[in-house]
């Protein structure tokens, strides 16, 4: 008997904020609880899959919400949490890190093949293997070293260029901050032990949470924890997370700022979850009494994503920074890449304090009281500069706000769009799933909250830092009720 999943026209997945249920695992630490939502509102069953992988050939797990799990099963994914444990444990790569440092210059090497840092008696085992010496700088600077992971499928590692880590730090380090949060931001970590090595500047402290574990090869335990941002799970236990509280502790007055670069495949709800779970801790480690002080953060992230984040974490709004990254083929600047990068900046920090660099194409708006980018022109109707993309915008008197210059107004629709745009009226199609509302979408429904819908992740096709993600269709159950899975899956990309 086939599920309502196969039958309802799905239009998008819904990811369920855990609520004191606990979630089976996965080799990515607690699973995510989904539900597959369907046109006018329907939901199908919920499921539970991986939080870091978006393709089952990279992680298969997959589990009914309610489903009773057989002894064998329970084996099968013992025996496969035990085949993806990593080389070496996050202690051991500690361990392991001073006995490199005190190594002759001549005997560091490193395996291209393994991504390890060799000591004198693994020389022979990989001799086989493509190996090259190590500086003292690369130590400095993993990512020159390790090997980008560029599986779309699950993760897809894209670093900050020189010009856009170089602006965060000396923006943090011009606002006062001395100890800053670097979650999935390797480049930064790298840059601010650079900055210390220097001795030019006072000190600032880094901690880096991150899901590559290749990384605790460089860095001590209070430098570096084995993170997944999606489930704010850390993998070395109790012992990781009282890393993080110490280290959010403004001791000396040494302010924290959170500085986070989630992959643009991933569900804005989990992420703004954790983060604010990290802000909660924070808050509860400075003894201020003040309930309402959200931790100091930057979140970048792609401009169209701007109504999702709002919609979690309200506080936050975007500057007009235009981030781009080396190893990525249209987020960058230059002849081979985009001329204007679509990452953003989102910030809970006054945006009169960012300064933006002029040289780039910024300047000062007197009415707005921030940077914004020179073709972003300031608007009397609207008391804004409103352009998301970098282009000049121009104000529309039927819709009452700016829009895109390439847009004009539908009459039909009531709204301005591409002149070649499927006109929802002329189609017959609905605005609202949830209530038939031609006025709004799902999202933006008012019977939201009652009908637990609140998450809606639309069919997307962007090819952003780290591909946008499709998550699993859930198993479904054969003719003679047997379950089975599909061929293709995926829970969430990082």
């Amino acid at each position: 008997m086939a599920t309502t999943e196969e039958n309802n026209d799905s239009v998008g997945i819904e990811v369920i904020l855990p609520e004191g249920k606990t979630a089976p695992w996965c080799p990515h630490g607690p699973t995510l609880l989904f539900e597959k939502i369907g046109k006018r509102g329907n939901n199908g069953r919920r499921f539970y899959a991986c939080s870091a992988c978006r393709d089952r050939k990279d992680c298969s797990f997959f589990q009914w919400e309610n489903e009773k799990v057989s002894e064998a099963t329970m084996l099968a994914r013992e025996a496969e949490m035990q085949s993806k444990r990593p080389r070496f444990t996050e202690q051991e790569y500690y361990n392991r890190f001073p006995k490199f440092s005190s190594l002759p210059h001549n005997e560091k090497k490193f395996c291209e093949n393994c991504q390890i840092l060799l000591l004198p008696a693994e020389h022979s085992a990989h001799s086989a293997h493509r190996t090259t010496g190590v500086t003292a700088a690369q130590l400095r600077r993993p990512s020159t070293l390790l090997r980008p992971l560029e599986n779309k499928k699950c993760n897809a590692q894209y670093l900050f260029t020189d010009r856009s880590a170089h602006f965060l730090l000396d923006t943090l380090a011009g606002l006062g901050y001395r100890k800053v949060l670097c979650v999935g931001t390797p480049r930064l970590q790298e840059l601010i032990r650079l900055r210390n090595v220097e001795q030019k500047h006072e000190p600032m402290q880094s901690l880096l949470l991150d899901i590559d574990l290749r990384y605790a090869q460089f860095y001590s335990r209070d430098e570096f924890c084995h993170y997944n941002m999606f489930n704010h799970h850390f993998f070395g236990g109790e012992a990781s997370s009282a890393v993080l509280d110490a280290f959010l502790r403004e001791l000396d007055g040494k302010k924290v700022m959170m500085v986070v670069d989630p992959p643009f495949g991933g569900l804005v709800k989990p992420l703004a979850n954790s983060f604010s779970l990290i802000s909660q801790t924070w808050r509860k480690l400075q003894n201020s009494g003040d309930s309402n002080v959200d931790m100091p953060m930057i979140w970048i992230f792609p401009y169209f994503f701007e109504p999702r984040i709002l919609e979690c974490l309200p506080l936050l709004i975007m500057l007009d920074y235009q981030v781009d990254y080396d190893n990525h083929p249209l987020y960058k600047h230059g002849k081979t890449g985009r001329r204007q990068s679509p990452v953003r900046l989102f910030t809970n920090i006054p945006p009169k304090h960012f300064v933006l660099p002029r040289e780039e194409g910024y300047r000062f708006c007197f009415f707005c009281q921030r940077y914004v980018c020179s073709l972003n022109k300031h608007c009397t109707e609207c008391n804004l500069c409103p352009s998301k993309d970098g282009r000049k915008w121009k104000h529309c008197t039927a819709c009452r706000k700016c829009v895109k210059p390439s847009w004009r107004h539908c009459l039909p629709c009531g709204r301005c769009a591409l002149p070649d745009h499927p006109c929802r009226h002329a189609e017959g199609k609905d605005g609202c799933f949830s209530c038939g509302s031609l006025e709004h979408k799902r999202r933006a429904c008012p019977l939201k909250d009652t009908c637990r819908k609140n998450s809606y992740v639309p069919k997307a096709k962007i090819q952003g830092k780290k591909a946008f993600h499709h998550l699993p269709k859930p198993r479904t159950k054969k003719k003679s009720g047997t379950a089975h899975r599909g061929k293709k899956g995926a829970a969430q990309s990082l």
